[in-house]
């Protein structure tokens, strides 16, 4: 009696972590889900919901002048994004591309591939202390390099 508890318990522990993993995957998913879509719907709660405060968001990009440097945006910027940038509603397809890959977590800490329908973005998200998954850092670019650079 004691082997068969014993072997149950073997094969059905590993299940139950991959539940957990399926449990953090559905709320890693969930904020990066609501960056991009709080952006196609113009909903700042849903970008202040899947950010955290110290957001740092980049890209590399080309000055008029020729040279390259990093462009900054912070929580403050995307939240405002959220609720202006597609005010209108044309600024995204009707049916948007938006194309989540989790590549790795591993505790608290996970990274993603979203891919959306003129850009990518790597993430990096962290488990904070109310079991809450959040977007802290972004590198991104356009799928089109040569949009990177100011035309003036």
């Amino acid at each position: 009696m004691q082997r068969s508890l014993l072997f149950l318990l073997c094969a059905v522990a590993p299940l139950m972590a991959q539940a957990g993993d399926a449990t953090d995957n559905q709320l890693i998913e969930r904020a990066v889900r609501d960056y991009i879509e709080s952006q196609h719907k113009a909903d700042p709660a849903r970008m202040e919901r899947g950010l955290d405060p110290k957001l740092a968001k980049r890209t590399y990009w080309q000055a008029a002048d020729g040279s390259e440097f990093i462009m900054h945006t912070d929580y403050d910027t995307m939240v405002k994004v959220a609720r202006t940038y597609n005010k209108d509603g044309g600024k995204f397809p009707a049916q948007p591309r938006v194309d989540i890959k989790i590549l790795d977590v591993d505790q608290r800490v996970a990274t993603v591939k979203l891919s959306a329908d003129e850009w990518i973005d790597y993430m990096h998200l962290y488990k904070n202390q109310r079991s809450e998954w959040k977007i802290v850092n972004v590198l991104w670019q356009y799928h089109d390099t040569a949009r990177q650079v100011n035309k003036k």
